[in-house]
């Protein structure tokens, strides 16, 4: 199936490893022009390099999504080599503090939904006028079903779910543009270095029983299916998708393991 992709301009935050490297090498590959940004050269530079390897024209800088300047800054270095954006893949997450309540602290509240909320608002607002520009678009924020099936870290699952919420606003919105806004919601995903591995390698016993107990299928996610979710989701294919919340996680029980 053609998505309709060539060319279009996408930019994607936290595309140095794990689910968002594996969407810039989904849509490099689709043909599209691939930004991507996260805090750390190193690991950036080599999934750059990976990126590039596929032939598709890739940019990389180096940006911390809890800073407006550096968000503009990013989104200014796509409309100066190449015109614009296209699709936004708000990808950045993670939680601040600790499992409880009375362990948290305002600040860890305040942190988290920086890093996740407002990190995607920074970034939308930044690119939307190229996006009117160039007649409209495609955002996708990375939540999770943390956001509607609850766990520990409460400030982590209230902070995805008003990334659903925001979604579905936005979509609202910003459709007078010709912008598209969706959510995908991923379950528990497996990749080298990860989380999760790491949990297997320290807790492999608990991890077997997390398996066993929370998954159907016998095994946690990859980056690659939720990658291919997202292709779909800002390609013309799913033009009539709009404001949705699409979970990625194997009908996955609770999203943790304690």
């Amino acid at each position: 199936m053609d998505l309709g992709l060539q060319d279009k301009i996408a930019l994607i935050t936290g595309g140095s490893r794990g689910i968002g490297r594996a969407i810039a090498l989904a849509l490099a590959n689709e043909g599209c022009k691939v930004a991507i940004c996260a805090r750390d050269q190193e690991p950036l530079e080599r999934a750059l390099q990976q990126v590039q390897a596929t032939g598709a024209e890739a940019i990389a800088e180096v940006a911390d999504v809890r800073s407006r300047s550096e968000v503009e800054a990013v989104v200014e270095r796509c409309a100066t080599e190449w015109g614009g954006v296209d699709i936004l893949v708000n990808n950045v997450g993670g939680a601040a503090g600790e499992q409880s309540l009375l362990e948290t602290a305002d600040e860890d509240w305040e942190e988290t939904f920086d890093l996740n909320v407002f990190h995607a608002v920074r970034t939308t607002r930044a690119a939307l006028p190229y996006m009117r520009q160039r007649g409209g678009g495609a955002v996708v924020i990375v939540s999770s079903i943390s956001g509607w099936k609850p766990g520990p870290k409460s400030q982590y699952g209230s902070a995805k779910a008003a990334e659903i919420f925001l979604a579905g606003a936005l979509a609202l919105e910003l459709a007078e543009c010709g912008v598209r806004v969706n959510t995908v919601a991923p379950g528990s995903i497996f990749f080298p270095g990860g989380g999760w591995a790491r949990f297997q390698e320290e807790q492999p016993e608990h991890f077997a029983q997390f398996v066993e107990r929370e998954f159907p299928a016998g095994r946690l996610g990859t980056p690659e299916e939720v990658a291919d979710v997202v292709a779909f989701l800002v390609s013309e294919r799913a033009n009539w998708i709009n404001g949705a919340m699409i979970p990625v996680d194997g009908a996955q029980g609770r999203p943790t393991a304690f």
